[in-house]
């Protein structure tokens, strides 16, 4: 075929077109690539092989577990009190699409328990101490286009740097493995710098502060650090728009030239007029979109979400949002889960959130470390006032490397969290550990430096140096003093005063049996009775804490978790270590603000074994109660009673006598009927019934998403039988997979299992025990 020279210099132009649009393609990459899939794993109790031969990437691993992220190392039983410890290797084959010579190429690990060292194609390019921080690593020279190895050693035995004491003696648990999201970044070489891997005192990456807030105007500034990491000076353009739901709110652009490898600050100050303001009732959420160009060819861009929002203290040290007087009303939380550890997806700790926030809580002290970036974004979602603390509880390591690993997660706890509304103080301190005041003046300084202004504190659980004190209430009881000049929150309450021995109320002089049976550590299995004392014991702490200066309290603890030595789970929860609420939850939740709710709940299960005084926690102005449609009586609620100063103290019945059937309880505000809530007394169970909590997030595919699977023997009725306890046969099908270890039992009538889902939600799950069976529950 003859071809023209015009259509030959077409054909050639053409090329030249499509080749050039190749090369811009590439030139322009930018991804933050999910790096949770795809892994290989094994776990040695004892070390037999090098880590030479496990880090390099001709090493054959087809014999290694798949797995994907997040992940723990081990499931463990039910109640741990020998949790695994050792060394655990993760492998991944990964592709980088673009030349690394004109790139920049991250891997971030959200958390790696708790010594880790990070090979790439065979190079050792991290080692880290501290299992709940993220690793960053800068990995543009180690990897090549297209195909590299990365190979990761996990360590989570004792460890003297990191602290905290042995676990043998710990009183929680301390679980290995990969067990939060891990990401891959690919960027330009001009490009916004990570937070943490600038090293900039207040600053790198992007920091949000509010120079002035008020309903009428509040002032924004954004301090964007951006590093050009090219051999030749850069012009840039940087373009910052605010978004409100959706609609852009401001925008500012400036520009300037950045030296070849050096970075430069951006600053801007927004002035917002009538902007939305961020609190536990209003929780107002912003969206910052940061943009850089050089000339037209964007080159970077982030977007952060921010919430306006000031936190102060009048000459009484109480608290003020926003300039509204407000009580935090919290309680502690350790992040785990039965049987699979940490190893929690963000699903569930945004499921976790929500039942703080639906159980009358607008605040929560992270006890006793960094928690997960999930967890804190449904904080900020929700209207969670968060105390962020670093790793710290009952250990101190007289040496520098000890404490240059708390001052460096000071620092990474800051950098990470800063533009966050819901923290309101960090926990620079060591959780009941005697520290030396040199140590934590430095760690107040660090929060003051890394978050410099005013209104920014830090906190401990000593009254020196910090600028919030923590104190226990069973530390106020057995050490009585005056307290300094300072905001005061109640950090623990509730549990250890009704439990040990040295409490400082009454527990020497009771016999170990009774001590157990009114201590506030209650599983649900051991009865209404047991529930109620644990009920009592929070509302007369809780009462308590009201009669002092304490701007909050935060009640000890939020969930059942274990306790890693112990041969029991440690019971003080308002919810099982399932998630399931016992009697102390409704409480909380009747302690509630009206504006935020009706509640009305009757603390019973209305059997020939209940306590004939019926409680009924609920914040409205009357209750009337109901048995088989009989009044029993109407009640208001005695605020001045024993100096009562419960937002809404609960209401007692005595009913005269047991009769099987119905009560109902009836809430009234303003004569006007609210709320209402029914308990029927179970007759013999005909089936099983099964849910799954949700709490906010429906189950989710592909996302390594874990649920709660309760089955429920009930009767014709629905009402499920407290008293059944026997084993449960559980079948699924599909993508599914039941993590319990364990034989599954009903406690208190109820049956859990926890599912984890897998890359498609097309499956059923089933249950029988004894004669009971249920109907399909469909995914």
């Amino acid at each position: 075929m003859k071809i023209s020279f015009k259509n030959l210099i077409k054909y050639f132009f053409l090329l030249f077109i499509s080749v050039n649009l190749s090369s811009c393609k590439e030139e322009n990459y930018e991804a933050k690539i999910n790096f949770n899939n795809g892994w290989k794993f094994t776990k040695l109790k004892e070390i037999t092989t090098p880590d030479e031969a496990f880090s390099q990437p001709n090493f054959d691993a087809t014999s290694w577990k798949d797995v994907s992220l997040p992940h723990t190392t081990n499931i463990e039983p039910q109640t741990v009190n020998d949790q695994w410890q050792g060394i655990a290797w993760y492998r991944k084959s990964f592709n980088v699409p673009v030349n690394p010579s004109k790139k920049k190429v991250f891997l971030e690990l959200e958390a790696a328990m708790n010594f880790s060292k990070i090979w790439i194609n065979g190079s050792l390019v991290s080692e880290h101490n501290g299992g709940y921080l993220p690793v960053k690593v800068d990995i543009t020279k180690f990897v090549n286009k297209g195909d590299n190895v990365v190979a990761i050693r996990l360590d989570n035995t004792d460890n003297k740097i990191t602290g905290p004491k042995p676990l043998k003696r710990l009183d929680f648990n301390m679980y290995g493995g990969l067990y939060r999201n891990a990401w891959l970044y690919i960027s330009e070489k001009v490009h916004i710098s990570d937070a943490v891997l600038a090293n900039k005192v207040a600053g790198g990456g992007i920091f949000i502060t509010y120079p002035k807030v008020s309903k009428a105007v509040s002032e924004v500034a954004v301090k964007t650090n951006i590093i050009n990491e090219e051999k030749t000076e850069k012009e840039i353009k940087v373009v910052q728009s605010i978004f409100y739901d959706g609609k852009l709110v401001k925008e500012q652009t400036s520009t300037k030239k950045i030296a070849a490898a050096s970075n430069v600050d951006i600053k801007e100050l927004f002035s917002l007029n009538e902007a939305k303001l961020w609190s536990p009732k209003h929780p107002n959420l912003y969206h910052l979109e940061t943009k850089v160009f050089i000339g037209d060819n964007e080159v970077d861009a982030k977007t952060t979400r921010f919430g306006i929002r000031e936190f102060t203290f009048d000459k009484e040290n109480q608290l003020y949002i926003n300039g509204e007087k407000t009580f935090l009303r919290g309680v502690n939380r350790h992040q785990e889960y039965p049987f699979v550890g940490y190893a929690l997806s963000d699903n569930a700790q945004y499921r976790d959130a929500k039942k703080i926030k639906e159980g009358g809580f607008n605040y929560i002290r992270l006890s006793h470390y960094p928690q997960s970036p999930a967890f804190l974004d449904a904080c900020d979602e929700l209207g969670l006032v968060v105390i962020d603390a670093i790793m710290g509880w009952q250990y101190y390591g007289d040496n520098d490397a000890f404490r240059a690993y708390c001052y460096r997660s000071a620092s990474e706890l800051i950098r990470r969290d800063r533009n966050r509304p819901s923290v309101m103080a960090w926990e620079v301190s060591l959780n009941e550990t005697q520290m030396p005041i040199f140590f934590m003046e430095e760690l107040n300084r660090i929060v003051h430096a890394e978050y410099p202004g005013k209104n920014v504190y830090s906190c401990g659980w000593m009254d020196d140096v910090y600028d919030i004190y923590l104190q226990s209430r069973q530390h106020r009881i057995l050490h009585p003093h005056v307290l300094k000049d300072k905001p005061y929150s109640v950090s623990e309450y509730g549990d250890w005063e009704y439990h040990s021995k040295n409490g400082g109320l009454n527990q020497d002089k009771l016999s170990n049996d009774l001590r157990a049976e009114l201590s506030s550590r209650q599983p649900r299995a051991l009865g209404e009775q047991r529930l109620l004392n644990q009920t009592y014991n929070l509302q007369e702490s809780h009462n308590d804490n009201l009669n002092t200066v304490a701007y909050s309290d935060s009640y000890w603890v939020m969930y059942d978790y274990n306790r890693g030595y112990h041969n029991d789970i440690e019971y003080s929860g308002i919810m099982d270590i399932f998630r399931l609420p016992k009697f102390g939850y409704y409480f909380y939740q009747s302690q509630r603000d009206v504006d935020a709710g009706n509640v009305l709940k009757i603390a019973t299960y209305w059997n020939e074994k209940s306590p004939l005084d019926v409680k009924v926690f609920s914040n409205a102005a009357e209750v009337q109660l109901f048995l088989n449609d009989k009044l029993i009586a109407a009640q208001k609620p005695d605020q001045n009673k024993n100096t009562n100063k419960l937002s809404h103290p609960p209401f007692t019945f005595k009913i005269p006598s047991y009769e099987a059937g119905t009560l109902k309880a009836v809430g009234f505000i303003n004569g006007k009927q609210v709320s209402e809530d029914i308990v029927t007394t179970a007759k013999k169970p005909t089936k099983l019934k099964i849910w799954i909590d949700e709490s906010g997030k429906k189950p989710q595919a592909g996302v390594n998403d874990v649920v709660f699977c309760y089955i429920a023997a009930v009767d014709e009725n629905g009402t499920i039988d407290q008293d059944y306890s026997e084993e449960m046969n559980i079948t699924i099908t599909g993508d599914l997979e039941i993590m319990n270890p364990d034989v599954i039992k009903a406690e208190a009538g109820i049956a859990t299992a926890l599912i984890r889902i897998g890359k498609s939600l097309n499956g059923t799950v089933s249950a029988e025990a004894k004669n009971l069976k249920s109907a399909n529950y469909n995914f």
